[in-house]
């Protein structure tokens, strides 16, 4: 969905006009720059990202008909009318699957078991430092 029609829901349900809400559905859709398909929802589009909505904007917002609204229940519509529930981040995260490269262990795929094995034992020891 659009950020306008995103906004033009926010007004219809919460009053002011659609140029009320703008700022706020845009942010939750920035992150389509980084990626174009739905994906780039793991960013925003989760509980984790409803909290840090509240705190680019404040915990409400004044429309133009003088209504405060809590800026939570505008990212929770948001992320509701584009996803239909309320995702974790750790739901998003569990939808990647983990790689080497995300352990900065490069995979050898002609390695010994030796070096298999110290490669096992690296990744342990990363988990455990850090």
């Amino acid at each position: 969905m659009h950020p306008y029609h995103h906004a033009c829901s926010s007004a219809k349900k919460h009053g002011g006009e659609p140029e009320d809400y703008m700022h706020i559905h845009s942010w939750f859709d920035d992150t389509k720059a980084f990626f174009g398909d739905a994906r780039h929802r793991a960013l925003r589009h989760h509980t984790a990202g409803i909290f840090w909505c509240e705190e680019q904007f404040g915990a409400t917002i004044t429309n133009s008909d003088l209504k405060e609204i809590p800026v939570r229940i505008i990212g929770e519509q948001h992320v509701l009318e584009d996803m239909g529930f309320l995702p974790t981040a750790e739901w998003w995260l569990n939808q990647m699957p983990l790689t080497p490269k995300m352990n900065r262990v490069p995979a050898k795929p002609d390695s010994s078991p030796i070096e298999e094995l110290q490669r096992t034992m690296a990744i342990e020891m990363y988990k455990t430092e850090g």
